[in-house]
């Protein structure tokens, strides 16, 4: 049964998750700051770093949000860099941010669907995704689609929550996780089902070796995972 934000509805999960960013939009970013204590711009400076070597010129970010990573991302030193979502609320707090900063000429955001990208095969130098993949409707069709639009030698970089294994970090991260998460999100976006979707859809997330299979029934080679911050997160990488 998949995890859901919104249980009494009865739309499917992609479209309950495009509600559910469209709610939170205006607050996403600093929330999500807030609620991992800084520690995600971090962890997306890690990912990005696996790139450098690579030097990809054309980069897609799938679940882009209001465009955090396609920004981190930036450091590669890319010509362009697509980021697609399929919250309007979230690509309208992005294109704004990228406004501000007079980035749009390098990074655009469009409207998309992560298991239908409307991109022909063999595009992209890299695709990267920070904190969407767990949202994914159907995980494998998301992922085959990823491997689809990434050129022969392309690299993808996923950064994506994981459950952390070893006590104490286990019990405290699952307490905050559990009870505290889900009421300062409450409080700040007043949403009530978002950050009680946040712990669930983690809990459901195929992490570690699990989700190395998934990206190597796809297609995916050398694929590797580097935990962050005592397995709260992790860094998934796979060549195509």
């Amino acid at each position: 049964m998949a995890v859901v934000p919104y249980k009494n509805k009865q739309e499917g999960k992609k479209e309950q998750v495009a509600e559910m960013f469209n709610n939170i939009s205006k607050r996403y970013d600093l929330l999500n700051h807030v609620l991992s204590l800084g520690i995600d711009i971090i962890w997306r400076k890690k990912a990005i770093k696996l790139l450098q070597k690579d030097k990809p010129k054309l980069i897609l970010d799938i679940a882009t949000g209001t465009g955090d990573f396609a920004i981190e991302a930036l450091a590669l030193n890319p010509d362009k860099i697509i980021g697609v979502d399929i919250s309007a609320g979230m690509l309208e707090e992005g294109r704004k941010k990228m406004k501000k900063r007079n980035l749009e000429h390098i990074i655009d955001l469009q409207m998309g669907d992560s298991e239908k990208l409307l991109f022909e095969d063999n595009k992209f130098d890299a695709v990267i995704v920070s904190f969407g993949v767990r949202n994914f409707e159907t995980l494998e069709k998301g992922i085959a689609d990823m491997y689809r639009v990434l050129k022969p030698g392309g690299k993808t970089v996923i950064v994506e929550f994981s459950k952390p294994k070893k006590f104490p970090m286990k019990q405290g991260y699952n307490f905050y996780f559990k009870y505290i998460l889900p009421r300062i999100g409450k409080l700040v976006s007043k949403d009530d089902s978002a950050y009680t979707y946040l712990p669930e859809s983690v809990q459901a997330f195929p992490d570690g070796n699990d989700f190395l299979e998934v990206l190597e029934k796809v297609g995916f080679k050398n694929t590797k995972c580097k935990p962050l911050t005592f397995g709260i997160s992790s860094i998934y990488i796979g060549e195509k």
